[in-house]
């Protein structure tokens, strides 16, 4: 069975280990690869792994030994997966593997603006400090958790271990779902205009849909507190960013954090690049090694579980 990663590099820059996938076949892997390359790299490979590249129905169309497409993460996007299934090519991807590191992200992001350590931490190794007549200062104001409104933009598993967390910061928490859920940590539920209005933090955990698509515009945004703080590590489309950046320029809202967004890599014309009161990190919630780890193992199990007639993770 021939085995070929396209774009290994993002999952595994080195520091851990293919061996789980490796022992399944004839094993090859590719940091990169360009759009050109895809169908000469994919060759006769039987199973491809990916996670950023796209595979077209003209790419399928030219790749008759393909059986198997394992997407390295767990949105799948970037598959036809309707012409996988026309061509009996089985579709997998990697479901609920990065909640925790991704709900750990969302408070590195809330604690970034309440806290602004490393805003004092630079102050201090600049000897302000040192020069100060005080026991101690604060360069902007700081803030408590506890007691204040965390509103949650879809409730999965990523959505639902913000939650836990909140709860056990003392925060409130408002939700929005598009399909009833049961709440067992004294949620509220709200509409999209409640949450928005209410919450001192919002954080988007939605996929990206024709009804979510921009559901963060110069309507929504109008509806927010000016001391508010906007958290997106779901998707960079839930996101009107031109709007954002209007919205941070007047500071109609204190705050945007970001893991995701339009365009990846970033592009110099992004609205947001150096946008005021903007926190954006280079679409790293997911890449603990712990996480990664996690990943190549329940990807190494869904190829065996394909290879033993009893596909899993199936999309």
């Amino acid at each position: 069975m021939k085995i070929t990663v396209l774009d290994g590099h993002a999952a595994n820059p080195g520091d851990i280990s293919w061996e789980a996938i490796r022992s399944l076949g004839d094993f090859t892997i590719y940091e990169r690869s360009p759009e050109d390359k895809v169908v000469e790299r994919i060759g006769d490979s039987d199973i491809v792994l990916l996670n950023k590249i796209k595979i077209t129905r003209e790419i399928i169309s030219q790749c008759p030994n393909l059986k198997y497409i394992g997407v390295l993460a767990t949105g799948y996007n970037v598959v036809d997966t309707e012409a996988c299934h026309e061509k009996g090519i089985t579709v997998t991807n990697i479901p609920a593997y990065s909640t925790d590191a991704v709900a750990q992200h969302v408070f590195a992001f809330m604690l970034a603006f309440s806290n602004r350590v490393a805003e004092h931490s630079a102050s201090v190794h600049a000897g302000d400090w040192i020069k100060n007549p005080d026991f101690c200062y604060w360069l902007s104001p700081l803030t408590e958790l506890s007691g204040k409104t965390l509103g949650i933009f879809g409730f999965g598993n990523i959505g639902q271990k913000v939650a836990k967390i909140a709860h056990a910061m003392g925060m409130n928490v408002l939700v929005h779902v598009h399909s009833e859920k049961s709440f067992t940590g004294g949620e509220k539920s709200v509409t999209t205009e409640e949450l928005f209005r209410q919450s001192d933090f919002i954080s988007l955990h939605a996929p990206l849909t024709s009804e979510t698509s921009e559901i963060v515009n110069e309507k929504t945004l109008a509806l927010m507190k000016p001391e508010a703080i906007l958290i997106n590590t779901a998707r960079g489309g839930l996101v009107d960013e031109k709007a954002v950046r209007k919205a941070l320029d007047n500071k109609k809202i204190a705050g945007y954090a970001a893991d995701v967004i339009l365009h990846e890599p970033m592009n110099a014309d992004s609205p947001l690049y150096k946008a005021p009161s903007c926190l954006l990190t280079p679409h790293i919630a997911w890449a603990p090694k712990e996480t990664r780890e996690r990943l190549l193992g329940i990807a190494a199990e869904n190829i065996k579980a394909f290879l033993n007639g009893k596909a899993r993770n199936v999309v």
